[in-house]
């Protein structure tokens, strides 16, 4: 049996069985319904039952859906960097984290689009306990990391997560898609943990991790959102931890803040695809010997990157403004794309709390800060 047998994706042998069992689930003849609304269920069902590869099922569905959802939600997807990407040459995206179930989406469909191929993508396990969505997460090619284990166990789970990891990329040639931290950015300060790299390196030879890294071809990755369609559902938990409080999900706060993310209104979205960043890893291993400085010095180099490829909308630069009190931005938006931020942000937070009117400017103001302090250090 596989050591991957917990967390990976199904085979394209298996996709037959896995696509008949939910073939009447009420929640796939809705995701079709929205994909095809112009078509009878026989069409689609029939349609789905020649596919027999998760290729197949993405290429025929998935990538259908997505197109729709940015149809519906969005005034549309632009891109930069992907000319940089070598066809047949296995990534590892480190990508900040937005949206639990468009970033990764949208990153492969841009890679189908660009005639490239598709990941294999990391996904909480937290998100997937519904055996529906557990069978249609393998089904898209996505393997799983568990969430909140015992010491001992969790170890054990992330050397599975790395070594499954290291056959994708250097057995299967397949790229992988990761977060660059557990759990999506909720303050707007994208930040790669130390500890997400160091699960990764565990599948290293003799921890020769400066050596293994070069070996991945690590891509960051930068996705933006002018608007963020969670950005309300968010409060509730920034405004704990300012307040120093422990905060807790209610049951079923993942699965609604999905369906929101994936329906809610974001306007325009940029990925910008970074260099590969195999050269400057090979540096940090010249001049740091200290193997958790060279970790911090590779998740500063990654955070770099993200930050410097990010594209600030106008919502980013009216909330900065806004926060501070000034108007050092102004060129960058419009009186009425002001008015439009400031109804929505009124709308969803009591403008009489100011805890919670800052947190949710800084959750748009803080890519500005990050990226012109990353283009200032860039240029020194």
């Amino acid at each position: 049996m596989s050591p991957f047998e917990d967390i990976r994706p199904y085979y394209d042998t298996e996709v037959d069985d896995a696509i008949r069992e939910i073939l009447h689930h009420p929640m796939l003849k809705a995701m079709m319904n929205f994909t095809f609304p112009d078509v009878s269920d026989d069409y689609w069902r029939d349609l789905m039952l020649h596919c027999h590869s998760i290729r197949d099922f993405q290429i025929n569905f998935i990538y259908p859906g997505v197109q729709k959802v940015l149809e519906k939600s969005s005034e549309g997807l632009s891109t930069s960097g992907f000319e940089k990407l070598e066809k047949n040459v296995p990534y590892l995206f480190i990508s900040n984290h937005r949206d639990i179930i468009l970033d990764t989406s949208l990153l492969n469909a841009s890679l189908y689009e660009h005639g490239l191929s598709m990941t294999t993508s990391a996904i909480g396990d937290n998100l997937v306990k519904k055996p529906f969505l557990n069978t249609l997460s393998r089904l898209t090619r996505n393997f799983t990391i568990k969430r909140g284990l015992p010491a001992r166990e969790l170890l054990e789970s992330s050397k599975i997560t790395s070594a499954f990891i290291k056959n994708s990329l250097l057995r299967e040639n397949r790229s992988v898609w990761i977060a660059q931290r557990e759990g999506r950015t909720k303050d707007g300060n994208d930040e790669t943990h130390k500890g997400v790299l160091k699960m990764i390196s565990m599948a290293a030879d003799d921890g020769q991790v400066i050596e293994y890294f070069q070996k991945l071809n690590i891509v960051p990755v930068s996705i933006s959102y002018e608007y963020d369609p969670t950005d309300v559902l968010k409060m509730p938990e920034l405004l704990a931890k300012a307040n120093s409080e422990i905060y807790v999900k209610s049951e079923n706060e993942d699965f609604i803040t999905l369906l929101s993310g994936i329906m809610g209104q974001k306007k325009r979205i940029h990925i910008h695809i970074g260099e590969v960043l195999n050269d400057a890893i090979g540096e940090i291993g010249k001049t740091e010997s200290n193997s958790n400085r060279q970790f911090q010095a590779i998740a500063d180099l990654i955070d770099q990157n993200i930050l410097a490829g990010f594209k600030l909308w106008p919502t980013n630069y009216i909330a900065h403004d806004l926060m501070y009190g000034v108007e050092e931005y102004k060129e960058h938006y419009t009186d009425e794309e002001k008015a439009l931020f400031e109804r929505r942000f009124q709308k969803g937070v009591d403008v009489n709390d100011p805890m919670a009117v800052k947190s949710f400017l800084a959750m748009y103001a803080n890519p500005v800060n990050n990226q012109k302090r990353v283009l200032e250090e860039i240029s020194k």
